[in-house]
């Protein structure tokens, strides 16, 4: 497999090799680099806070396809297990329901709500049965107040991930945001997973394709920080209105902070606002086709459609467009890579510096 590199000086370095962009074997191969090492936010713990309910969720459908099941037991304790029966494969659980145990349809074995096999007909002649191997397997997981990550084989801990997030915005009440359906949606982008990831890591472009949003934001004091696993951008109100009210022990105090921005590599985004957040999860489908469902939660409905956290739709749908151009330009024979701009687009080195890192293990 071609090894891709990016030079650690962004002011030598030339951008990802686009054949990691057209390449089919480069798409495949990274499921099981890339997004089977990393964490996948999969929901909040309102749709699971009742005792002895079970809920499926897949880990990014049409992609990884991995059946995975949440659990709360009758002890109150959060499970996150395998939703694949032990025996022959099947699927445990297919929709949302209450139970005092897991039972496969298929042919009746059964496990406790930890995962742990509990019993199955017509296996009284088998040896050495049952072994650890019976039960079901339990996918890492983790939660951030009420905001749900799992993993299938995770290189890094989860906290090495969101824990810069986490420690940044910890005055906010996240427990009390509430997903609200209606002003959530997916769209369906003509372009590889990573060009629309590396699009939302730099701000370089908001003068020329966000009218409505570069009117509100000042462009000049935006600014990146990078960390291990993730980065934030910092948005501060060009007006001083529709900001967040912050505590003098924010390391923010006294700035007109309109949004924060986090990436999580390789495909989350977490978009604060005074209002609440827009989770964005970035579903690779193909080479040439991402989904990206916006999940929006509320907190001060007060705020809604103001400041940077304003027509949300109108900016994606730019974004888009600009992307899928993108798309068909790395496609051309007459490009391979481009250099990086070090003022504004360090966002958008570092992703490309962890593509290679985990592309190349």
């Amino acid at each position: 497999m071609k090894k891709f590199f990016v030079d650690e000086d962004i002011t030598k370095a030339s951008t990802i090799d686009s054949e990691f962009y057209t390449s089919e074997e480069s798409f495949l191969l990274s499921k099981e680099k890339i997004f089977a090492k990393t964490w996948q936010f999969i929901g909040d713990t309102y749709e699971i806070k009742l005792s002895n309910l079970l809920v499926p969720h897949t880990i990014l459908p049409g992609f990884m396809d991995e059946p995975i099941l949440l659990v709360r037991d009758k002890d109150d304790t959060l499970n996150c297990i395998s939703n694949v029966c032990t025996h022959r494969g099947n699927i445990l659980v297919e929709h949302s329901c209450t139970e005092s145990q897991i039972r496969c349809k298929y042919h009746g074995r059964r496990f406790e709500l930890s995962g742990k096999f509990k019993q199955m007909p017509e296996f009284e002649n088998v040896q050495c049965f049952p072994t650890e191997k019976d039960d079901l397997a339990k996918v890492p997981f983790g939660v951030w107040e009420k905001l749900i990550f799992a993993s299938i084989t995770p290189e890094m801990k989860l906290d090495d991930a969101i824990g810069e997030m986490k420690k940044r915005l910890s005055f906010l009440p996240i427990n009390q945001y509430k997903l609200e359906p209606t002003r959530s949606r997916d769209y369906l982008v003509k372009a590889h997973w990573a060009l629309y990831c590396e699009n939302y890591l730099e701000g370089f472009h908001i003068p020329f394709i966000h009218n409505s949003l570069n009117s509100v934001i000042d462009y000049g004091t935006y600014t990146t920080e990078l960390y291990r696993y993730s980065n934030l951008q910092l948005a501060l109100s060009k007006g001083g209105d529709d900001v967040f009210d912050l505590p003098k022990d924010s390391p923010d105090y006294g700035k007109q902070v309109a949004a924060y921005y986090y990436w999580i590599f390789p495909n989350i985004m977490f978009n604060f606002y005074p209002w609440g957040l827009s989770v964005n999860i970035i579903k690779p489908m193909g080479t040439q086709l991402t989904k990206v469902s916006f999940l929006t939660y509320i907190y001060d409905e007060s705020k809604l459609d103001q400041g940077a956290g304003n027509m949300l739709d109108k900016v994606e749908r730019e974004d888009e467009a600009v992307v899928e151009n993108v798309q068909k330009g790395v496609r051309s024979r007459f490009y391979t890579n481009g250099r990086y701009s070090p003022a504004r687009e360090t966002g958008t080195h570092h992703f490309h510096r962890l593509i290679c890192e985990f592309m190349n293990k």
